[in-house]
Parts: C-alpha cells; sequence; structure tokens
C-alpha cells in the first residue's frame, strides 16, 4: 500500500464529495468520489482502494447494503461511515460489520482529518508501536486486565465498561490492548477500536496531567476554534493526539462538548472555558504551566490582542 491510502468518497450528495476532496487531496490523499453505492461498486470492482467512507442513506444501494458487498467481496478495504444520522442501531449494525469509524455531516475539516489519519494508522498495523507497549505491560497490568476481562465478559454491554476499566489500569488504549479485549471479548478488533475512537473519553495515547480537549464542532469552528487550536499546538509543539515531551499537557479534538452557547469552547480537564480567543487560551493554559507564556514573546501576545480586538 502507498504511504497515504488511497480513499473512495461515496455519498448521493456532489457537495460531500468535494468537501471531501478538497480536504483530503490538500493532505497528499489520493482521492475519488462516486455518487452512490451503485457507481461505488462499479468503481471498486475496478480500481483499487484501500479506505472508503460512505454515506448510509442513499437511493438504489445504501450504505449498510455497501458494506456488505465490501466486506464480502473486498475484505481488505477499510470502511468509515459519513453520515447526518448516527442513530444507536444503525451505528451499531455497522460496528457489527466492521467499520473503522464515522464522520457526522456537517464535518469539520479538521474532524475528517483526524478520523482520516486514525483510520489509515489502523489499517497498516502500526507494528512499531504495538512492540513498544509489548515490552512495557507489566505482567501485574496483564493479569490485572485479563481479571477484568473475565469478570465482564458474560455480562451484556461488556465492551465499554471492560475499556473504562483497562484504561484506569494501563492509562490509555494501545492496539496491543484493544486486540487483548477483542480477544477476551470475542468480538472484532474492528469493533473495539471504533467505540474507543466514538468516545472522547477513550485514548489511544498516554496522557498527560492535563488534558485539553479542543471543540471542533460546528458552531465552534464557524466562531474561530481553528485559530485557537493553532496557536496552543505552536505554544506547546504539539499536535492533536499527541502528548508534550514533559509529559504536562495533551491535546485532543473532539466532536461536540455539548457547550455550543459557549462556543468557542475549550476543556482541560475538568473545567470548560467558552468564548475562546488564541491569547485567553494561552493565558489559562499558562495558569498550569507558565512556561507556555514565558515561551510566547511579549510582543506576539500583544499582537494576538491586537488581532481579537
Amino acid at each position: 500500500m502507498a504511504e497515504k491510502p488511497r480513499i473512495l468518497i461515496v455519498d448521493d450528495e456532489l457537495i460531500v464529495i468535494r468537501s471531501a476532496e478538497r480536504v483530503l487531496k490538500a493532505e497528499g490523499y489520493d482521492v475519488e468520489g462516486a455518487l452512490g453505492g451503485r457507481e461505488a461498486i462499479t468503481k471498486i470492482e475496478q480500481n483499487s482502494y484501500d479506505l472508503v467512507f460512505t454515506d448510509l442513506k442513499m437511493p438504489e444501494v445504501d450504505g449498510i447494503t455497501l458494506i456488505r458487498w465490501i466486506k464480502k467481496t473486498k475484505p481488505s478495504i477499510g470502511i468509515v461511515i459519513i453520515t447526518g444520522y448516527p442513530s444507536q442501531d444503525t451505528i451499531k449494525e455497522a460496528l457489527e460489520l466492521g467499520i473503522i469509524d464515522y464522520v457526522p455531516k456537517p464535518f469539520t475539516p479538521s474532524v475528517l482529518l483526524d478520523v482520516t489519519e486514525r483510520a489509515a494508522e489502523w489499517i497498516k498495523g502500526r507494528k512499531p508501536e504495538e512492540k513498544k507497549v509489548k515490552e512495557e505491560f507489566p505482567p501485574a497490568m496483564e493479569a490485572e486486565l485479563e481479571r477484568v476481562i473475565s469478570d465482564l465478559r458474560r455480562k451484556q454491554g461488556a465492551l465499554i465498561p471492560v475499556l473504562q476499566r483497562a484504561q484506569e489500569i494501563v492509562g490509555y488504549l494501545p492496539p496491543v490492548v484493544q486486540k487483548k479485549i477483542s480477544k477476551g471479548l470475542n468480538i472484532p478488533v474492528a469493533e473495539v477500536h471504533s467505540v474507543v475512537s466514538f468516545y472522547s473519553f477513550f485514548t489511544m495515547k498516554p496522557r498527560g496531567d492535563h488534558n485539553i480537549r479542543v471543540c471542533l464542532g460546528t458552531a465552534c469552528y464557524v466562531k474561530g476554534i481553528e485559530r485557537v487550536l493553532s496557536k496552543i499546538t505552536d505554544a506547546l509543539k504539539i499536535n492533536i493526539g499527541d502528548t508534550t515531551e514533559n509529559r504536562k499537557f495533551s491535546l485532543e479534538g473532539v466532536r461536540c462538548l455539548g457547550a455550543c452557547g459557549l462556543a468557542p469552547v475549550m476543556v482541560i480537564d475538568q473545567e470548560t472555558h467558552g468564548a475562546m480567543t488564541p491569547k485567553k487560551a494561552l493565558e489559562i493554559i499558562g495558569q498550569y504551566e507558565p512556561a507556555v507564556l514565558e515561551a510566547v514573546s511579549a510582543s506576539g501576545m500583544e499582537e494576538m490582542a491586537e488581532k481579537e480586538g
């Protein structure tokens, strides 16, 4: 497979395909579109793809039918859902079929790229990271994880409680832990991964002392959250999903924090901060780590203040 996966976007709305193509092509992805499930099947039969992003509600051939066909004929293709109707029943059915993740409509560029990067990493296997985690996985920790799986495996809806306890034990949910849970509960590893990536309180990387969550939902996006996020990543020298070298901060981008009236929103640990601006965000983070403000020159803060004024 190429360094970046080849992607097929399937939707009955051309504007959705064009929007996704514009965002992903700008990041170097090889992307094509298909107007509906029938056209998608034709293209998949004629070409090679690594990832398929598909809508659910489409005429003639709907998303679930397309997913079933792909799993039967091209099982190596990773699948991500794009939908404006993410009902629990539909998502559950899609998870059972083995999708990697889903993107809600309307999506922001940041959310689309975040899901795409995770899906690309997943289909590559991330073997070097798994090896490292196994070497650092203490026997006592492994035994406790196995005990939790054994205690909960027969309970209905055991996956989320097991993931919660696993994250408490290990601190995060790397692929090696997800595979152990998959085997212990006898469910597809793709289902485990989809649940981990869907809920913002789960993480696949070690977290810092303070967890910063930046809302990338529509309301926050419209009100300028990307400018705020850009200043945070510059100041902390990390990207979404990373942890600072001193393990002081972790940074997450989430789809919604349920505080649209306060947009744009940032949460540090359990404290919600609304009406964010780049300057205000750095000042709040500086309360936890003064070095962050020291790293930003006085003139830089004044420049931000002038722009926000």
